[in-house]
């Protein structure tokens, strides 16, 4: 496996959305309320803010976030003015996560790492062994409990690896990495780790004293 502490450089971007009361965490709103779901929103976003700072203060990476909703002074206002900040593009998630990969990669082949901010056990040492993997291999999964993913690495696009995919559906990790071996990639899979997204998933918050 390769060194995990391997500087290199490429570019880690975040998704999330502007914590907007009623429009995030849709399913978490007859559990906890718009305000509380919204809120529980901007912790996540904010933990997962601090794993990639914290990982790009020791890396030679670039740190985007992605952001729907709201605007640039309520991100900033938020989140901090120094950090880059970029709209997502309107369409579903494969058209977004698309977009933001051609974006990073204009300018030539890089290790690309991007992540939603719904995963709390996301730390920088995962973020550090997804790059250090893209050393060898062309794609790099974090696989989620509720049969999606909560990172995906690549050194080059790969369209197809955003198309016809079932977003949303437990079947979303399922058919990429189908799609991924009909285009012949290497593959490595991160550990399986829990989204916060549903009802079922907030007990798992109370063993979290970060949030």
């Amino acid at each position: 496996m390769p060194d995990p502490h391997l500087p290199r450089r490429g570019a880690l971007l975040l998704f999330t959305r502007y914590p907007t009361p009623g429009r995030v965490k849709t399913r978490l709103i007859p559990a906890l309320g718009p305000k509380a779901a919204a809120a529980l929103m901007h912790r996540l976003t904010a933990h997962t803010l601090r794993q990639a700072q914290a990982l790009a203060s020791s890396h030679p990476i670039a740190l985007v976030v992605f952001y729907a909703g709201g605007s640039l002074p309520q991100m900033q206002a938020l989140f901090g003015p120094d950090l880059c900040y970029r709209p997502q593009v309107t369409g579903d998630l494969g058209t977004r996560l698309l977009a933001a990969l051609t974006d990073s990669l204009a300018a030539g082949p890089q290790p690309v790492v991007i992540i939603g901010s719904d995963c709390p056990e996301l730390s920088p040492r995962i973020l550090s062994a997804a790059f250090a993997l893209l050393l060898d291999h062309d794609l790099v999964l974090g696989p989620a409990l509720d049969g999606g993913y909560y990172l995906i690495g690549l050194n080059a696009l790969h369209p197809e690896l955003f198309q016809g995919i079932p977003w949303g559906s437990e079947q979303v990790l399922a058919a990429t990495l189908s799609r991924a071996r009909q285009l012949g990639l290497k593959i490595h899979l991160l550990p399986t780790l829990r989204d916060i997204d549903r009802p079922e998933d907030l007990p798992f918050l109370a063993s979290l004293p970060l949030l």
